[in-house]
């Protein structure tokens, strides 16, 4: 009996990716988020790279060709930094706020807002600058330029995000939520730190 393919749109599809993406993340969470932090992080600086070029054709400026080392960039550091550390971080509000303490999700959302966003928006500068080969001084600059004002619209970007994300979606698919916001927001950072 021949078999048949079943082509993308067909509405079992999403079901079945949906079923796997369930399966990986309960046997290799962190490997899963990783996984999926690398490949959004890295669309995210494609989407950057793309609106800039358009930007730059609507100009009448010369169109930049794509940087393949910007995504290769973004994906490692979405792998290696942004799925590892946002599981344990969403993990560990809910260890140091579980639902019985009186304002737990006002406690979560001001821990990550003050203290994990800042440090993180950091930890992108240093990791990016490493990255792209600069020197401490370069990193200083750019911090200067362009560090507080990303932080100031990484509040309010983020904010009503963060909140939705601690408050309403389950810990194991916290990351996800937080990626695919980021898809935007990376676009949004590779453009601010040029």
């Amino acid at each position: 009996m021949p078999s048949q393919s079943v082509p993308v749109r067909h509405s079992a599809f999403p079901a079945r990716v949906l079923q796997q993406y369930l399966l990986l993340l309960k046997k290799y969470p962190i490997l899963t988020k990783s996984v999926t932090s690398g490949i959004l992080s890295s669309l995210g600086n494609l989407l950057s790279q793309a609106l800039e070029s358009s930007k730059n054709s609507k100009e009448n400026s010369e169109r930049k060709k794509i940087n393949l080392l910007g995504p290769v960039h973004f994906a490692i550091y979405g792998f290696v930094i942004t799925g590892p550390l946002s599981h344990y971080f969403y993990h560990l509000l809910e260890v140091l706020f579980p639902t019985t303490v009186p304002y737990c999700l006002v406690k979560r959302l001001l821990l990550e807002r003050l203290i994990f966003a800042p440090a993180f928006l950091l930890l992108f500068y240093v990791v990016m600058n490493a990255f792209e080969g600069k020197t401490v001084g370069d990193l200083q600059k750019k911090l200067t330029i362009s560090y507080w004002s990303s932080l100031k619209m990484n509040w309010k970007v983020w904010t009503p995000f963060q909140f939705i994300n601690i408050s309403y979606i389950p810990v194991q698919f916290r990351v996800l939520f937080a990626n695919i916001v980021a898809l935007f927001w990376y676009a949004y950072l590779a453009s601010a730190r040029k």
